[in-house]
C-alpha cells in the first residue's frame, strides 16, 4: 500500500511561506500521481497540529491508504522537531487506532544533498567571505550541523535569536580586513525574520560604507530543488 504524505511547516502569519509550500505541493504531485499530499502546521493554525494530522489521516484512509508519513519542513533539531512534532503524532496517532500508521520522517535539514544548496549560493559570490544566518535554538546541540557545514564551506555561522549575532560577526570580519561580506539566510522560506535580517543589513550597510554586503534567498526560493530534496525523502 503506497503512503499519503503531510508536510509539516512551522506556520507563518505572512502568507509567503504558504505560497510556496503550494508551490511545493504541485511540482510534488507532479511526479507521485498515486499518492496523496498536503501540508499542515505546526502553529498559529486554527486547530493543533494533531487535528490537522488526524482529518488528513481520516481523509486518506478514505482513499485507501493505511500509512501516513509526515515530513517536517525545518532545517535544524530544535525544540519544534525533537519534541512539538513528534508530541503532535503521538497524540494523533493515539486518536486514529491502528487503522491508519502514522511515521514521522527525518526532518529536511538532514538532507545530505542541502548542502549543496549552500554551495550553489555561495559559488555565485565566491570572492566574498560568508556568513551563514540560521535561526538558532534554546537546544545547544541543534547548532551541530549548521557549524559544520558552514565549516565545509569554508563559511561562518551567526544567529538570529541567540549569540554570536550577525552584527558581532560582521564587525569580526571587518576587524580582520574583509570587505566583502554575503549573508545567506538559512531559512527555507521568505517572512517576517527574512524582511528583518534585509532590514538589519541595510542599517549594517549604513554603518559600514566601505564595505560590499550581498544577502543571498533563502534555501527554498528554488522551489523546484526543494521539491527534490522532498522527493529524495520520499524515496530513501
Amino acid at each position: 500500500m503506497s503512503s499519503a504524505y503531510l508536510l509539516v511547516s512551522h506556520g507563518s502569519r505572512d502568507p509567503r511561506p504558504e505560497i510556496a509550500i503550494q508551490q511545493l505541493l504541485g511540482l510534488i504531485r507532479e511526479q507521485v500521481k498515486e499518492d496523496i499530499f498536503d501540508s499542515a502546521c505546526l502553529e498559529l493554525q486554527p486547530e493543533p497540529l494533531h487535528e490537522q494530522i488526524k482529518k488528513f489521516a481520516v481523509t486518506a484512509l478514505a482513499a485507501g491508504y493505511n500509512r501516513l508519513q509526515v515530513i517536517p519542513l525545518f532545517l535544524a533539531p530544535g525544540v519544534h522537531v525533537m519534541k512539538d512534532v513528534p508530541d503532535e503524532i503521538a497524540l494523533a496517532q493515539q486518536a486514529l487506532g491502528q487503522d491508519m500508521i502514522v511515521d514521522l520522517q527525518p526532518y529536511i535539514g538532514t538532507h545530505p544533498n542541502l548542502k549543496c544548496l549552500l554551495a550553489k549560493q555561495i559559488t555565485q559570490k565566491n570572492t566574498a567571505t560568508w556568513i551563514i544566518l540560521a535561526h538558532g535554538s534554546r537546544r545547544p546541540s541543534s547548532q551541530e550541523q549548521v557549524e559544520a557545514m558552514a565549516q565545509d564551506l569554508g563559511a561562518v555561522v551567526a544567529y538570529w535569536s541567540i549569540t554570536p549575532s550577525l552584527e558581532s560577526k560582521v564587525k569580526d570580519l571587518i576587524a580582520v580586513g574583509k570587505r566583502e561580506i554575503a549573508i545567506l539566510p538559512y531559512f527555507l522560506f521568505p517572512g517576517s525574520i527574512t524582511d528583518a535580517i534585509a532590514q538589519s543589513i541595510d542599517t549594517l550597510k549604513l554603518q559600514f560604507p566601505l564595505v560590499n554586503f550581498y544577502l543571498a534567498p533563502p534555501l527554498g526560493a528554488n522551489t523546484q530543488e526543494l521539491a527534490q530534496l522532498i522527493w529524495d525523502t520520499i524515496n530513501t
